[in-house]
């Protein structure tokens, strides 16, 4: 019986620790934010690939979708902002801006 009323509360601290996981990462976890870009062309693109340091801390992906002039960016919110990486884009002479997020 003592192992029975132990193992149930490991199993609650167990979903008690695994909550509080979600919350942080709900606040510093990762953002994904689509920008609007006046990329015209695979150049354009391969400029911004190969250069993605220079868009800032804490980018974990980066897609390019020329065709609609759209790039998305994964990254950490606790070392990234949407601003940071506009100014990263300028850096690289890209003009960028980010997309509204559309409603559910």
């Amino acid at each position: 019986m003592k192992k029975l009323i132990v193992c149930c509360l490991v199993a609650l601290m167990g979903m008690g620790t695994s909550t509080a996981a979600g919350a942080d990462e709900q606040k510093t976890g990762t953002k994904t934010t689509v920008f609007a870009t006046d990329i015209h062309c695979e150049h354009c693109a391969d400029k911004i690939m190969n250069n993605v340091p220079a868009l800032g801390k804490g980018i974990k992906d980066v897609q390019i979708d020329v065709p609609t002039k759209e790039v998305t960016v994964v990254y950490d919110a606790s070392k990234n902002s949407d601003e940071n990486i506009v100014k990263g884009f300028a850096k690289l002479k890209v003009k960028a801006e980010p997309k509204p997020a559309a409603k559910k």
